[in-house]
């Protein structure tokens, strides 16, 4: 009787083992997902935006990963693919302040570079100045008015910096309409079908 017990009890516990590490193994794999979703949303070169307080947790861009571009910059500091090395640098190490002064010094010599400019305007989102993002954002559009990254990043933060879900609207709809088979169109196209309610 005793013996027959103590069997119920582990196969009661490798039931519930079991299932445990199957509720495991299926969160790990929907976080999985989820990370991936938001690290495929914001890939590099092109940056996209979320609100100020989604950024994640600061890193510290390394002394020895700036070292080499530093010396570099040096020898020749008008080097505008320089600047903008170590302005990227910076903003993947979100030291934002740091990466915006390497941006503004690549752009004082090639001040056209929509994707530079975009970088300031993402990097001015995320210090809390969605003025001088959107202004920096129109700036580039100027330069690349069909450019897909900074259209999807202006509707952004016009919607969520400056509330303006009709500014934002018009922004996707830009965006859609100048890029076709942009790989997040439908994304893209639930966001404006949100804005359309507010």
């Amino acid at each position: 009787m005793t013996a027959g017990k103590k069997l119920s009890g582990e196969v009661w516990t490798l039931r519930w083992a079991t299932l445990f590490a199957a509720g495991c193994f299926f969160a790990g794999i929907g976080g999985g997902w989820l990370l991936s979703e938001a690290r495929s949303v914001a890939p590099r070169p092109e940056t996209v935006v979320a609100a100020p307080s989604a950024a994640p947790a600061v890193a510290r861009a390394n002394a020895t990963d700036t070292a080499p571009l530093l010396a570099r910059l040096q020898a020749d500091p008008n080097n505008p693919d320089l600047l903008i090395s170590l302005g990227n640098l910076y903003y993947d190490a979100q030291r934002f302040p740091a990466a915006v002064d390497y941006y503004a010094r690549a752009l004082s010599i090639r001040p056209a570079d929509a994707d530079v400019r975009t970088d300031v305007g993402t990097a001015s989102w995320y210090m809390g100045d969605a003025d001088r993002a959107i202004a920096e954002f129109r700036q580039a559009l100027l330069s690349r008015p069909d450019n897909a990254n900074t259209l999807f990043n202006l509707g952004l933060v016009t919607l969520q910096g400056k509330n303006d879900a009709a500014g934002a609207i018009a922004d996707w709809k830009k965006l859609l309409a100048t890029n076709p088979d942009y790989p997040q169109r439908q994304q893209v196209e639930q966001m404006i079908a949100q804005a359309e309610k507010q």
